[in-house]
Parts: C-alpha cells; structure tokens; sequence
C-alpha cells in the first residue's frame, strides 16, 4: 500500500497469462472499462496490477477483481455484462456475492453447454421454481425468463419428476392480422411459439424434440388450447402472459393438476393487448401476491444477460417510464 497527498495505491497479482487475459482481455480492453466504471486508474505490467485513487474506490476495486479472479479460476468467462454486473454488486455491498454469478449448473444442453444463472435475480427465479408450485416471473426482455424455465422444465422431465412438458403463448395480434397469414391454424399460430421452439431445440436437441414431441412428452400450443384441460404431471410454463387477458389468466391457472409445476413468465412494460384491456399478468401480481407457494420474482435490467447494449437499451426506456410517469402524477395548475 502506498499513501501520496492525494492517492491511494494498491497492488495485487495475477498468477498466470490465461487469468489475467480472461480478467482484462487479450488486448487488455476490459482495462478501460474497470477504470470508468470503478472510478480509479488501473494499470497492468506483467503479473503485477496497480489500483490508484480514492481509498473507498481503490479498495472497492480490489475486492472486485479478487471476486472475479474468482470466477475466472472457476474457468468461467468474463464479459463486458459480468464486469458491469460485478461492479454494481459491489457498489451495492455485495461484493461477497459475486463469486455466485454463474456456479450452480442448472442443466446441460444436448451439445454439452452448461447453463447456469449468470445474476443474483437469476439465481433467486430458479431457486422459486424449486421451492414454488407457481412462479411469476416478470423482467425486460433478455433476462433468461423463457430459457431458464424451459432448462428446469428439461430437467424435470428427464428426472422423471413430471410426464410431460407444456409451453404456450397467447397468439395476440401484434400490428399484424391472423387471419391475412398464410396456411392453417397451426402455421398460422407458429410464429408466436417459435421463440419456445427455438429454447427447446436449443436444450434437447431437433431429433429428441420430434420424438418427445410424437409421443407427446412435449407439447407447444396457443394458450386458447388449454380451456377445458386438467394438467396432472406436467411443467407448464406460459411465456408473454403479460398479453393474457384476466379471463384467459384464470383459465391458465386454474388448468393446473396433480404433480405439476407452473412458471408464468411476461413483461409488464410490453403489453399489446387493444387499449383499455387490462393485462391478466398485471392482475393476478396484485391477486396473488400473498398467496403461499406461488412465488413472484422481479428481474431487471441487471438481470440482462445478451449484448450489453441491451442492458443500456432497458435502463434508458426504465429511465423514460419513470419520468413519464412523475410528470402525469404532477399536480396540474388551472389560471383563469
């Protein structure tokens, strides 16, 4: 440690090249972006790094390359998000926490890529999905909402925990008309399940899929295909439910059996439904909000985990939501 009249300085080391290329980058890009976001100057050479700045900031830096140093001994990759993510996790006092980002393996693709919950808020939605009959999930787009739901929904299976896995979506009509697409109901309907598709295809594979599929272990369907079912044995998961109707939210809940699991998964900011409808997701938050075993997570843009730029995206329409909203609420002011 070495104390100047208006810095603080620290060093630490990184034990090898493949620890320090995996901490800052094979061009040490991430460097920039650790001094900009720690507030402190950073510098590498060789194995050795330098911290300078303000003592809160430098030894908040610290911590926060030690975690990720963490991590990356783990074998893990660091992004440009996870940086960001550690960071804040930092500045919020829970840099202890950073080492979780990414350790328990949710489940295993067919490819043989692990999924894992890469945030806390991740981490807290599986944890709900265990412990939950129910579970609310409700977050921008990006957070892993569908995906990890389907990753539980395929292991369950493949435990033979449950029969058979059930995914829908209610086919509202985004800007465009049902009846002007082509072919019948179900190529009519497809588009607004391929996103399930594409989850289930990406866990189990396209040869696994169809034979699941033909003997009916898995089945992917409009959310109108569920009224007048009982669904025993089956992981239910209903994706876009913020464009659910309250009616049609109610049918979907009550549908549920003996043995089975639902996730209820939408996104209150990215409703289509006509105007003056209201959303049945929005309403049963409020419903259900103290009802034992249903579980409600609220992920957010810190739960992102595509391209950074879809973190900054969120946050800025967060930010545009929240002042539209303090300046309808602001009292008006009537002159003669």
């Amino acid at each position: 440690m070495e104390h100047t009249s208006d810095s603080y300085t620290e060093h630490m080391n990184v034990d090898s090249p493949e620890q320090f290329i995996g901490m800052f980058g094979i061009r040490e890009e991430n460097i920039p972006l650790f001094r900009e976001e720690l507030g402190v100057d950073i510098f590498a050479h060789g194995g050795e790094i330098t911290l300078s700045g303000d003592p809160e900031k430098v030894s908040l830096a610290r911590l926060t390359l030690e975690k990720l140093q963490e991590i990356v001994l783990r074998g893990e990759t660091v992004d440009r998000t996870r940086i960001r993510y550690a960071i804040e996790l930092a500045a919020e006092g829970k840099a202890d926490r950073i080492g979780e980002i990414m350790r328990d393996v949710i489940a295993i693709t067919y490819r043989g890529r692990q999924v894992k919950c890469k945030t806390l808020g991740q981490k807290q939605y599986v944890d709900a999905i265990k412990q939950n009959t129910a579970t609310f999930a409700v977050g921008p787009a990006g957070t892993g909402k569908t995906y990890l739901a389907i990753a539980m929904a395929v292991v369950a299976l493949k435990n033979k925990e449950i029969e058979k896995i059930i995914l829908t979506r209610p086919a509202v009509e985004a800007g465009e008309k049902l009846g002007f697409l082509p072919g019948d109901l179900a190529q009519k309907v497809d588009p607004y399940l391929r996103p399930l598709y594409d989850a289930l295809h990406e866990m189990l594979g396209l040869d696994a899929y169809q034979r699941l599929l033909e003997r009916g272990a898995v089945e992917v369907a409009p959310l109108a295909y569920m009224r007048g079912r009982t669904l025993n044995d089956a992981f239910i998961i209903l994706d876009e439910a913020q464009n659910t109707t309250s009616e049609q939210m109610k049918m979907f809940l009550t549908r549920m059996g003996m043995g089975s699991k639902m996730v209820i998964t939408g996104d209150v900011t990215q409703i289509d439904l006509p105007a003056g409808k209201k959303s049945g997701l929005v309403e049963a938050l409020e419903v259900l909000k103290d009802v034992s075993d249903i579980g409600i997570v609220r992920l957010t843009h810190k739960d992102v985990v595509r391209h950074e730029l879809v973190q900054a995206i969120v946050r800025a329409y967060e930010k545009h939501a929240q002042k539209n909203e303090r300046t309808e609420r602001r009292p008006r002011v009537f002159r003669p």
